[in-house]
Order: C-alpha cells, then sequence, then structure tokens
C-alpha cells in the first residue's frame, strides 16, 4: 500500500509538470527511485521506533516522527544531488540546491501529515470498534433465559427435602452457568471447558424433564489447541431443549457429536447438535426466540472470527441439526 500511494503520487507530480502527451518516463523512474527511498527508509525506522514512539507523548511523538522524516528526506536529497554529479562521494563541497531542498522538505511533511492523520482517525475508529465489539460481545454472552432461571429453581426447591444431594449439586452447576456468563472477558476458552459447563446446564435439565431428555455425547476427538467463544455451545443446546425436546409428549435424545476436521495449516472444530422435533405445521414455544438464539451466536462468531466460524442449521420433518464450525491452529512438532 505504501508503494502504490508513493507511486500514485509521484504519477501525479509527472502529470502535473509533462502533461500526458510528452509524459516524462526518465523523469517518473528517476523521481520514484528518489520518493520510494524516502518512503520506504522512513517506514522502516518508524517501524523500528515505534515502542519507543508509543511512550511518548501525542505532540511529541508527531512532532518527532516528521523531524525523522525530515532528516531522512535530506539526507537523500544530498545523496541524489551527489549521483548526478558522477557519485564521487569525495565532492563535500557540492552545492546543494536550496530550492530543490525546500521543496522536497515541503512535500515530504505535507504528505507525512496527511498519513499520520489518516492512521490518527483509523487508530482512533479500530478502538471505538473494539470498545463496541466488546460491549456487543459481552450483551450476548450474558444473555440467560429467565425461564431456565425460574424453571432450575423450582427443580432446586423440590429436591431440598427429598434428595438434598442433587439439589446441592444442581446449585453448583447453577453457580458455574452464571459464573461464566458473567465472564468480562471475550477470550475463547478451551472445548473441554465448554463441554463441561454444556453437561453441568443438561444436567440441570434433566432435572426438570427427567426421562424425556436423554443425551449422547459423542466425542470423536478433544485437541487441547481447540477453543470456543465462552457459552456458545450452551445456547444450541437450550435451543434444542426447548424446541425440539419440550413440545414433545415423549421427549426424546439430543446427539451431540465433536470432531476435528483437518486440512491444511488451519484446522476446524465440528459440533453437530442434533433433536427430534415436531410434526411441521405444528406450531410450540415461541419461534422468534428460537430464531433469536441461533442469531446471537452467528453475531458472536461474525465478531471474533470475521467470518472464518460459522453456524449452519438444516430441519427435515423429524429432526433439526445444527453444525457449528469453528477454526483453530493446531501446535506441531
Amino acid at each position: 500500500m505504501l508503494v502504490l500511494v508513493t507511486e500514485l503520487l509521484v504519477l501525479t507530480m509527472v502529470l502535473a509538470a509533462s502533461g500526458i502527451r510528452g509524459f516524462a518516463w526518465e523523469d517518473f523512474a528517476l523521481i520514484s527511485l528518489f520518493v520510494l527511498w524516502i518512503a520506504l527508509t522512513s517506514a522502516a525506522l518508524l517501524c523500528g521506533l515505534r515502542k519507543w514512539l508509543d511512550r511518548l507523548a501525542l505532540t511529541t511523538a508527531i512532532v518527532t516522527v516528521l523531524l525523522l522524516i525530515a532528516g531522512v528526506t535530506t539526507l537523500f536529497t544530498v545523496l541524489a544531488e551527489w549521483a548526478l554529479v558522477g557519485a564521487d562521494f569525495s565532492r563535500f563541497g557540492v552545492q546543494i540546491n536550496g530550492y530543490d531542498l525546500l521543496r522536497n522538505l515541503l512535500v515530504s511533511l505535507v504528505m507525512a501529515g496527511i498519513v499520520l492523520r489518516y492512521f490518527y482517525v483509523q487508530a482512533q475508529l479500530r478502538r471505538q470498534e473494539r470498545a463496541e465489539l466488546h460491549s456487543r460481545i459481552q450483551a450476548l454472552q450474558s444473555r440467560i433465559n429467565p425461564h431456565f432461571l425460574f424453571n432450575s429453581m423450582n427443580s432446586i426447591a423440590s429436591l431440598i427435602s427429598v434428595a438434598p444431594d442433587r439439589a446441592e449439586q444442581a446449585v453448583e452447576d447453577l453457580c458455574e452457568l452464571f459464573r461464566a456468563s458473567l465472564r468480562e472477558s471475550a477470550e475463547p476458552v478451551a472445548l473441554a471447558r465448554e463441554l463441561e459447563l454444556c453437561r453441568r446446564y443438561m444436567a440441570i435439565e434433566q432435572l426438570r424433564l427427567g426421562d424425556r431428555l436423554q443425551v449422547n455425547w459423542n466425542i470423536k476427538d478433544q485437541p487441547q489447541q481447540a477453543t470456543l467463544p465462552l457459552l456458545t455451545l450452551q445456547p444450541v443446546l437450550e435451543n434444542a431443549v426447548y424446541h425440539g425436546i419440550q413440545p414433545l409428549a415423549q421427549g426424546g435424545e439430543i446427539d451431540v457429536q465433536v470432531a476435528v476436521l483437518r486440512t491444511g495449516k488451519i484446522s476446524h472444530l465440528q459440533i453437530l447438535v442434533s433433536n427430534p422435533v415436531v410434526e411441521v405445521g405444528i406450531v410450540h414455544g415461541d419461534e422468534s426466540g428460537h430464531r433469536m438464539a441461533l442469531d446471537n451466536i452467528r453475531d458472536r462468531l461474525a465478531a471474533l472470527y470475521d467470518g472464518q466460524a460459522k453456524l449452519d442449521v438444516e430441519q427435515t420433518k423429524e429432526s433439526f441439526v445444527a453444525c457449528l464450525t469453528v477454526p483453530f491452529k493446531e501446535e506441531t512438532d
């Protein structure tokens, strides 16, 4: 991008000086070489000094950058003058054209100012986007189904007198789920951690639905490097319970399959969640809530993985299948 912008600048300068018909290709080549040396050298120095510049105040950093670019421009202007007189570096008395030096300094400083302003606005925009993205992810992650909370508390209350141990375990499971939902970090967690939370969630739902809810955990592969955004799989299971198992009088089984698709350097974690559904045409529950849960997951995946992760769904007359695919990089020896 830097080379492209530099060449466009040189093209504009040569066109303004010579016009289209008499376009000076030799001047274009020489000026391109000169300006590219200034641009690339300045960029290399700024990259090398980035950590030091980060510690300076904004105004001080800007002045320092402009002075550095001015110094590089002066240096290459002197070298260009030496090259024009035969590259005789012993002729330190060569006269530098003050007009050319002033022109080069003005052009480089004006362009540097424009570029600095552009990068500053871009940095502020990225900072604002990150803040908005963090708030958005937190809002999506903290979504708790109030019906799940009320049903869980009712189940725990009914178990206190007849099965206190199961009630205590249910309270621990519920607390662990709430602790995860209130977590501030948006960093992905290990697959094992997400599966643990999902097992706790399903254990709470089984207290309410009893034998009507069966879960088949078919985990073929569980690499340590595989990660998921926290509480991403749990809403998929919640969707399967509330819109699949609960409306069925006889209940049913939720099948969870975890596998790894290895293609090239980037592997993909694939999780399939399938559940039976009611007969097509018979509507049970809140269908808008059904769509909202899946849309929330898609929003989180899009925000965190920039289109590399996806959630696909497929519904037939007898079943509903959700396929969650998330990339991860496996460590190689």
